[in-house]
């Protein structure tokens, strides 16, 4: 059904509503929980939509949902977003941390005079790091880990989505975690330290 409804707003826009309407919950509950703003939210929530209707001629079906593509320019809308704030953010900091109400190290910055929480710079770079390590697994254990940790889904539905017992899903799973840990712990322990 999901599969009739996109190749139907591939050839009239105007079908786009309803999986629009399938989506919005799961594609805003994502961003919601990660921005922790509402109005930033809503607006990402536009962008990833409108990314979405603007490039469907582009989506190709590969038997994971339709949800699931949603959710990976989600994803990138939250990361370039971070990339953003924290850019206008080095901009205008001063250098000396004791003024500018930073700690030692500078971790923590308050956006917009203190209307959102504040952001952590390690942990914006953390993540950017990790979502391009993730890029860099086996195609059948990057797509079990987005599925389970980006998306959000059960290993059951994992497991029915791309055609694999639950047990072969936990492994995919578990390798794909095991190889991320290795990965982070290599080129953690590669950069020099400050």
């Amino acid at each position: 059904m999901e599969r009739r409804a996109i190749e139907a707003a591939k050839q009239d826009p105007a079908h786009f509503a309803e999986l629009y309407e399938v989506n919005f919950g799961r594609v805003y509950g994502y961003i919601a929980r990660r921005v922790q703003d509402r109005a930033a939210a809503e607006d990402l929530t536009a962008d990833v939509f409108h990314h979405a209707l603007a490039n469907l001629a582009r989506f190709e079906w590969r038997g994971a949902p339709f949800a699931a593509w949603l959710i990976k320019i989600a994803s990138n809308a939250i990361i370039d977003r971070a990339k953003r704030l924290v850019k206008e953010r080095e901009v205008v900091i001063p250098s000396d941390p004791e003024t500018s109400g930073l700690g030692q190290r500078g971790e923590r910055l308050e956006i917009g005079g203190g209307a959102a929480p504040p952001v952590d710079l390690d942990e914006l770079r953390r993540r950017a790091h990790l979502f391009r390590l993730v890029e860099t697994l086996p195609a059948d254990q990057r797509r079990v880990i987005e599925m389970r940790f980006v998306e959000e889904l059960s290993i059951r539905e994992i497991a029915e989505a791309i055609g694999r017992t639950e047990g072969s899903v936990k492994q995919l799973q578990f390798r794909g975690l095991q190889r991320l840990r290795a990965l982070m712990t290599s080129t953690t322990e590669a950069r020099p330290s400050n």
